[in-house]
C-alpha cells in the first residue's frame, strides 16, 4: 500500500505546486525599464578640449525589472557603466547587479528585504533614494518594516548599510577608507483624520509624526575622537483647514564630526516649514528652512554625494531652459536660511487679458543666505570653526549678511489661439559661485536672464517650437580683466545667447537644432559657440534619440542634489524602454 500512496502522494502534490506556479505566472504582474546612454568624445580645440584621457567612449545602461502577485513584490536593476560618461563619478565604472529586494504587506504589516528605499517625513533625518541622471544611489541594504496596527497610524522601522557604489557591504578594510557605518530607523505617523471618527469628515486635517535615526561606524580616526553612535530625530505635523494647508518639521542631530564640518563637535538642527492657499485660478505658497550643521552621512570621511542619510530639501524654483538652469543651487548642510515666495493665478477666461483660453502667472522669490557663527572659546581663546572644538554657536533666528542664492523670477504663459503658445519668462539672479561651485576669489554671479518659447501647430501631427534666450551679467562681461591663473573659474562667465528650433512630427519624430553662445565672456578664447542638433523616435514606451555637437560646462541638479559636467564635444545616443 505505502508503495502505492507514497508515488500517489507525489504525483498530487507535484500538480499542486505546478498549478500554483502557473497561478504564479499568469496572475502576476510584471513590469520594467531599460536605458542606455552612450556619448563619444572627439578632441575640439575651439572649446579647449585637447586630451580625452584615454576616453573616447562612455557608457551608462541599466535595466530593472519588478514583479507583483497579491501581496508580493520582488525586483532588481543591473547596472552598467562600462566606462562611466564624462562627470559622473569613477568609482561608478563597473557592472553588475546594484539593486534587489522582495516585499511581503497584507495591508496589516509589510516586510522588505534587500535594498531598501524609503523617506521620513521630508528626509531630515532619514531618506534613501537613487537619481539615475546624476549617478546617485543610497539605498540601504537590509531590511524595513512596517506596520499599521490601526487606521491612520503607520510605524516603521529600517536597519542596513547604505550603497557606496561596488564597495561590498561587509567591507571591513578601514585602510581603504570606503567603511560604512549601520544606519537604524524607525518612524510613526498618525492620522488623526482616519484614526478617529468624528474628525472623518472634518474641514480640518490633522497629521503627526516623528522619526529616530542613528548610525553605528567604528572609530577609525587617529587625531580626533569620533562618536560611534551619532543620533538624529524629527517631529512633523501637518495642518490642513479648507483651502489652507501647513506643514513644519524640525530635526536634531548630535554632534558628528566629519570631513564636511571640519571636524567639529556641534549639534546639528534644521527647521522646515510651509504655508499654502489654493483655490481654483489662485495658488500661494510661502516657505522657509534652516539648517545648521545637518550634514548626516554613513561615513564620516566621505566629502562627496554619497553616503547621505538625510537630505535637506530644496526650496528655489527648478529652471528647465538651458540659460536659466546654468546657474542652479546646491543645499549647503553646513548652514543655510532660505525663503520661498510662489503666487499663480490665472486670468479667467472671457476677460480682455484672459482671452478665450486664460492667461497664467506666476510670481516666484527665492532667497538662501549663510547662517550666523559666533567664536567659542576654547583653552582661554576664541576661535571659530577649528577642528576639535565645539566650532561655533548660532542664534537660531539670526541672518548673515552672506547671501548664497536669490532668484526673482516671473513668467507668462498663454495659449493665444488653437495654434500659437507663448511662455515667457524674466529672471534676476544673485548666485554665489565661490560657495556653490567651489570657485575660490571668483566673483559672484549677477545677472538678468530671460526667455520666449512659442509653439505654432501646423496641423494635427505637426509643430515647431522656437526658443530665444538671452543671459546678461552685470558686471562680468567683455573687458573684465582676469588673471592668468584665474581663468579655470571663467569658463561659463559674461554674457550668453542662445537659439533652438524643434520640429515635432506626432506622434514618433522630433527634430532640433541649437546654438548657445558666450559671446561676452571676458576671456576671449572662451567665446564660444555650443551648436546642437538632435534627432528623436519614439514608438510606444520606447524612445530613441541621437544627438551631436557641443556641451558647455556646468552644473546638473535634481532636486537640490548636483553634479558638475564638464565641457565635452562629440556624439550621443540615449535609447530607454519601459513596458
Amino acid at each position: 500500500m505505502r508503495r502505492v500512496l507514497l508515488p500517489l502522494l507525489i504525483f498530487v502534490l507535484s500538480g499542486v505546486q505546478i498549478l500554483h506556479a502557473q497561478s504564479f505566472l499568469e496572475n502576476a504582474q510584471i513590469n520594467g525599464s531599460f536605458q542606455t546612454d552612450a556619448q563619444y568624445y572627439r578632441l575640439d580645440e575651439g572649446i579647449d578640449i585637447t586630451d580625452l584621457y584615454g576616453k573616447k567612449l562612455g557608457i551608462n545602461g541599466f535595466g530593472k525589472v519588478n514583479y507583483s502577485y497579491g501581496n508580493f513584490s520582488a525586483g532588481m536593476r543591473f547596472e552598467a557603466f562600462l566606462p562611466e560618461l564624462n562627470g559622473f563619478r569613477q568609482e561608478l565604472n563597473g557592472v553588475g547587479l546594484a539593486n534587489f529586494f522582495a516585499t511581503y504587506d497584507n495591508g496589516f504589516i509589510g516586510v522588505t528585504v534587500g535594498d531598501v528605499y524609503d523617506q521620513f517625513g521630508s528626509g531630515l533625518v532619514f531618506r534613501s533614494y537613487e537619481e539615475w541622471s546624476l549617478g546617485m544611489d543610497n539605498a540601504l541594504r537590509g531590511v524595513r518594516t512596517i506596520i499599521r496596527p490601526t487606521q491612520g497610524v503607520t510605524l516603521k522601522g529600517v536597519y542596513g548599510r547604505q550603497r557606496f557604489f561596488w564597495a561590498p557591504y561587509n567591507e571591513r578594510d578601514f585602510a581603504a577608507d570606503d567603511y560604512r557605518g549601520i544606519v537604524r530607523g524607525v518612524d510613526g505617523e498618525w492620522d488623526l483624520n482616519q484614526s478617529i471618527t468624528s474628525m472623518n469628515d472634518s474641514e480640518f486635517r490633522v497629521s503627526l509624526g516623528a522619526s529616530f535615526v542613528s548610525k553605528k561606524q567604528y572609530d577609525q580616526s587617529l587625531f580626533y575622537y569620533i562618536p560611534e553612535n551619532v543620533g538624529a530625530a524629527a517631529g512633523r505635523i501637518n495642518l490642513g483647514y479648507g483651502r489652507f494647508a501647513f506643514s513644519t518639521e524640525y530635526a536634531y542631530k548630535i554632534n558628528d564630526p566629519s570631513a564636511i564640518n571640519n571636524f567639529i563637535y556641534k549639534n546639528g538642527q534644521a527647521l522646515l516649514s510651509s504655508l499654502s492657499y489654493s483655490q481654483k485660478g489662485l495658488g500661494i505658497v510661502l516657505q522657509v528652512k534652516r539648517t545648521d550643521n545637518m550634514s548626516f552621512k554613513s561615513m564620516y570621511t566621505a566629502t562627496q554625494n554619497d553616503l547621505d542619510i538625510n537630505f535637506i530639501p530644496p526650496i528655489n524654483y527648478t529652471h528647465t531652459h538651458s540659460l536659466p538652469s546654468m546657474y542652479t543651487y546646491s543645499t549647503q548642510p553646513n548652514g543655510e536660511m532660505a525663503g520661498q515666495f510662489q503666487i499663480n493665478y490665472t486670468i479667467p477666461k472671457g476677460t480682455a487679458l484672459g482671452g478665450k483660453y486664460g492667461t497664467k502667472l506666476a510670481l516666484n522669490m527665492s532667497q538662501v543666505n549663510d547662517i550666523v557663527r559666533d567664536s567659542v572659546m576654547d583653552n582661554g581663546h576664541l576661535v571659530l570653526n577649528k577642528k576639535g572644538t565645539l566650532g561655533y554657536s548660532s542664534n537660531f533666528f539670526a541672518v548673515s549678511d552672506h547671501r548664497f542664492f536669490r532668484d526673482i523670477n516671473f513668467e507668462i504663459d498663454k495659449k493665444i489661439n488653437k495654434d500659437w503658445h507663448v511662455t515667457a519668462q524674466y529672471i534676476n539672479l544673485f548666485y554665489d559661485i565661490a560657495t556653490i561651485e567651489g570657485h575660490a576669489g571668483a566673483p559672484d554671479v549677477k545677472a538678468n536672464i530671460g526667455f520666449l518659447d512659442v509653439t505654432y501647430k501646423i496641423d494635427k501631427r505637426q509643430s515647431i517650437r522656437f526658443e530665444l534666450q538671452g543671459l546678461w551679467e552685470n558686471e562680468v562681461h567683455k573687458g573684465y580683466e582676469v588673471n592668468e591663473d584665474e581663468k579655470k573659474d571663467f569658463q561659463k562667465r559674461g554674457d550668453w545667447a542662445a537659439a533652438l528650433v524643434e520640429y515635432t512630427i506626432t506622434p514618433h519624430w522630433s527634430f532640433s537644432i541649437g546654438d548657445k553662445w558666450n559671446y561676452g565672456n571676458p576671456v576671449p578664447e572662451f567665446r564660444d559657440h555650443y551648436f546642437t542638433g538632435t534627432v528623436s523616435y519614439l514608438h510606444d514606451a520606447t524612445r530613441i534619440m541621437l544627438s551631436g555637437g557641443r556641451q558647455s560646462e556646468g552644473v546638473v541638479c535634481v532636486g537640490g542634489v548636483c553634479r558638475t559636467v564638464p565641457a565635452s564635444s562629440g556624439v550621443s545616443l540615449t535609447i530607454s524602454t519601459s513596458f
